[in-house]
C-alpha cells in the first residue's frame, strides 16, 4: 500500500526533489509551504507546477508556525483527502547561517516553535514515523574531521545552527516520551539543479557566466563537503523506509572540496577566467565540513554516487539550459 507523506517545505529545493522521487514509486504528497520571501518566491512556484494537476498530490499553503493549521493537516477526518498520513519529512526552515545572525528571532520561531507545533501534531494524531531535516552546522568549529555523528556538539557558532540542534533534542524528547519514530538527517551542503540561489555553487556561477566578480571571504581556503541533491533524497527515502526509534545520519558526499578550487572548476565547466574579489572571512562560517557517512551506509545502504566534478558539470549544464529557455 501508498504511503502519505506530508513535506514540509517541499516547495523548496530539496522538498521538491524528494517529492518527486516519492511520486514516482507510488506515493501520496502533502506540502506545506510558506512561500517566503527568503529567495524569489516563484522559484519554488516554478518547482511545484509540474504535481499541481496530479491527483496524488496535495499543496497547502501556510506557515509551520501557525498551530491551527498545523492541527488541521494532522487531524483531518480520514486524513483529508489523500487519506492518513503515515510520514512527515520535516524540512520546512529559516536557512542560512549568515542572515541568522540578523534575524536571530525569526530563526527561532520558525525552526523551534515550528518544529514544536509539528512534533505535537504528531503525537496527537500520528504518523509514527518524522523525518527532521538538520545541517552540519550543528557541528560548529569540530576540531576533528570527519565529522561523526558521535562527537560533542556543545559550542554552534550561529543561531541558525542552535536551531537545528535544538530541532534535533526536541525530536529525541517525542521519541523517548512518545515512542515517535524519528531521524535527523544531518545535510552537508546540498546542490544540484533548483538549488537555492544564493548558495555558493549557484551564486558563483551566476557571477562567472556572467563575468563578474566572486566575492571569496577568506583566502578561498575553506572546505565543504558538498552533496549532490539526489544522493541527499536517496539518503531521506532510505530513512523513512528505515522508520528508526531515534537516530542522527550525517548525509554528505563524504569528501571535501576547497573554496578556491571550487571556483575554478565553476570557471572550468563555463569555459571563463574567473576574477576574485577577497573579504574578510565571516562571523558564523566554519573552517570545514566533512561527513563521516559510515553510519548511514552501515543502517541506511547510503553510499554517495555523484563526485563534485560531475555534480558541477550537471549543474552548470541544468543552469545553462535554465538560461537558455528565458532568452
Amino acid at each position: 500500500m501508498a504511503s502519505h507523506i506530508l513535506i514540509t517545505g517541499g516547495a523548496g529545493f530539496i522538498g521538491s526533489h524528494l517529492t518527486q522521487r516519492l511520486l514516482s514509486r507510488g506515493d501520496r504528497i502533502t506540502v506545506l509551504d510558506d512561500f517566503n520571501d527568503y529567495y524569489d518566491p516563484q522559484r519554488k512556484r516554478h518547482n511545484v507546477a509540474p504535481f499541481l494537476d496530479r491527483d496524488d498530490y496535495r499543496l497547502v499553503e501556510g506557515d509551520i508556525r501557525h498551530a491551527e493549521l498545523v492541527e488541521e493537516i494532522f487531524g483531518a477526518p480520514s486524513g483529508g483527502p489523500l487519506g492518513p498520513l503515515t510520514g512527515v519529512v520535516h524540512l520546512a526552515a529559516r536557512a542560512g547561517v549568515r542572515p541568522s545572525l540578523q534575524q536571530p528571532i525569526l530563526y527561532e520561531e520558525v525552526n523551534c516553535i515550528g518544529t514544536l507545533n509539528l512534533l505535537e501534531a504528531a503525537r496527537r494524531h500520528g504518523p509514527e514515523v518524522f523525518i527532521f531535516g538538520s545541517s552540519s552546522s550543528v557541528y560548529g568549529i569540530n576540531r576533528k574531521v570527519p565529522f561523526s555523528e558521535d562527537d560533542p556538539i556543545d559550542l554552534p557558532i550561529s543561531p541558525y545552527a542552535t536551531t537545528k540542534r535544538s530541532g534535533e533534542l526536541m525530536c529525541f524528547n517525542y521519541h523517548h516520551l512518545y515512542g515517535l519514530k524519528t531521524a535527523c538527517l544531518r545535510f552537508f551542503t546540498v546542490y544540484g539543479p533548483s538549488q537555492r540561489p544564493e548558495m555558493a555553487i549557484h551564486k558563483f556561477t551566476d557571477l562567472l557566466a556572467r563575468g563578474e566578480p566572486i566575492p571569496l571571504f577568506g583566502k578561498g581556503d575553506s572546505q565543504r563537503d558538498y552533496t549532490y541533491i539526489d544522493d541527499i533524497v536517496a539518503g531521506v527515502v532510505a530513512a523513512l523506509d528505515l522508520a528508526p526509534g531515534f537516530e542522527i545520519f550525517n548525509l554528505g558526499g563524504a569528501e571535501t572540496t576547497r573554496l578556491g578550487d571550487l571556483v575554478t572548476w565553476l570557471a572550468a565547466e563555463l569555459a571563463v577566467e574567473p576574477v576574485i574579489e577577497y573579504l574578510p572571512e565571516q562571523p558564523g562560517d566554519v573552517p570545514i565540513t566533512y561527513a563521516d557517512v559510515s553510519k548511514a551506509q552501515r543502517l541506511l545502504g547510503y553510499a554517495p554516487q555523484v563526485d563534485i566534478r560531475q555534480g558541477l558539470r550537471r549543474f552548470v549544464a541544468w543552469y545553462k539550459d535554465r538560461q537558455a529557455s528565458r532568452e
